[in-house]
């Protein structure tokens, strides 16, 4: 009498269970030929060699960014007074000392602004196109500050 089932053939490998334990590298020989790459000095890739992506800036980083950036804004405002009341003690024209004092808080206020986003996210905001405008005209204030404080 013939056996109705097949014997499986003897050579056949045994079947990937497709779980294995952290360090479990299959077969012993593997685990060798992988030592015996880094005692070559065949070199390894650790990071590809692409650029760095923009991530995304969650909620929370932006809530904390503008929450520093309205604090800044209110010492600033407490800075321009105390400026404005400087520059009309040493004899400047109110008019003068007050647009001196408004000159000098909208540039802290946008060097500020570039800082800030440059914290929250600097691959994002960290370009030309984005703090190159907020650094300029932050400055281009403060100078201003300077040569109307002066008369």
């Amino acid at each position: 009498m013939q056996n109705d089932q097949a014997a499986p053939p003897a050579s056949a490998p045994a079947a990937d269970p497709g779980f294995k334990l952290p360090g479990q590298s299959g077969s012993p020989a593997d685990a060798l030929s992988k030592r015996g790459a880094v005692a070559t000095g065949t070199p390894i890739e650790v990071a590809p060699a692409a650029a760095p992506v923009a991530t995304d800036t969650s909620t929370r980083e932006l809530a904390i960014g503008g929450a520093v950036f309205v604090i800044l804004l209110v010492i600033y405002f407490f800075v321009r007074n105390a400026y404005v009341h400087h520059l009309v003690v040493r004899r400047v024209a109110p008019s003068s000392a007050g647009s001196a004092g408004w000159l000098l808080f909208v540039g802290l206020c946008f060097l500020s602004a570039a800082a800030v986003l440059a914290i929250i996210n600097a691959s994002k905001f960290l370009t030309f196109a984005v703090t190159g405008p907020l650094v300029a005209v932050g400055l281009v204030a403060l100078v201003a500050t300077l040569f109307i404080g002066r008369r």
